[in-house]
């Protein structure tokens, strides 16, 4: 399998990468693709992906970035550009829009129009360099009764921006927007559905299962978001690549196909999609 979404150069690495990496591989994952969510992750990624040769990079600004800075400075812009030209980087990402508050203040319209600004300096960005995008999309939360489900607004006013770049391939990396939505997008030709751990331990009635359900094989690929969001049975540890195994067996239940169906598929998916064959 390929681990299409990974922070493998995260500090909670640090004391024992090269096992991570080595268990991965032995483990029957082929690749790992490590995303930047900054310019420090995105220069460790590159980094990464020049010291190992299964290793692919993925450069980006996350929004949370345009949450923390107040100015888009100038010498940032060039050091993105400087990185997503480096060697074996493959897509620009993790970008896109945050709009749910992880200190419970609302996120206003001033931080929404930063944050597309940087989007679309990205989005430019990879059209210029002819490279796919990692889109990172998140909306604000709304309890439904005992559940909470994502408001469409983040993901409408991403869907608004990137139909801006027919030219460009998209995957919504951990996806998480309502079935409607997928429904509406997943019939074009660039647009790609990407899921993680957090799917292993879904409720049953989650509207997520719906959406995988709905979804062409043919359009999902796999990740782990490592060191998060870590599948059962592993939850509430460090996630890492090697248990991108435990997503694709997820997503063969749901699916009711075999497990080697959906690892040949997905790697396919994403070997094109990355241009990494």
């Amino acid at each position: 399998m390929i681990d299409t979404h990974a922070h493998v150069d995260d500090k909670q690495f640090d004391m024992d990468r090269e096992g991570v990496i080595r268990r991965a591989l032995e483990g029957g994952v082929e690749k790992i693709i490590t995303v930047g969510a900054g310019l420090g992750s995105s220069e460790r990624a590159v980094a990464l992906a020049k010291k190992y040769p299964n290793i692919f990079a993925v450069v980006g600004l996350h929004p949370e970035y345009f949450m923390r800075h107040g100015t888009w400075q100038e010498e940032h812009r060039k050091k993105l550009g400087e990185l997503a030209n480096a060697e074996k980087v493959v897509a620009v990402g993790e970008i896109g829009l945050e709009y749910h508050a992880h200190d419970g203040q609302p996120i206003s319209e001033k931080q929404k129009a930063f944050q597309k600004e940087g989007f679309i300096f990205q989005l430019e960005l990879a059209k210029k360099l002819k490279k796919p995008v990692v889109i990172h999309c998140r909306g604000e939360r709304a309890e439904i009764g005992e559940s909470y489900r994502e408001k469409g607004e983040a993901y409408e006013d991403v869907w608004e921006m990137i139909q801006k770049y027919p030219e460009l391939n998209f995957v919504f990396h951990s996806f998480g927007g309502r079935l409607d939505f997928a429904k509406k997008i997943m019939g074009r030709e660039n647009i790609w559905f990407s899921f993680n751990g957090n799917i292993t331990y879904a409720k049953p009635t989650a509207e997520i299962l719906e959406v995988i359900k709905v979804i062409p094989l043919e359009k999902i690929m796999l990740e782990t978001d490592c060191p998060y969001l870590a599948p059962v049975p592993h939850r509430g540890k460090r996630n890492e690549p090697a248990w991108v195994t435990y997503v694709g067996g997820k997503i063969a239940e749901i699916k009711e196909i075999s497990v080697k169906t959906v690892d040949a598929v997905t790697s396919k998916n994403a070997s094109k999609f990355f241009k990494i064959d």
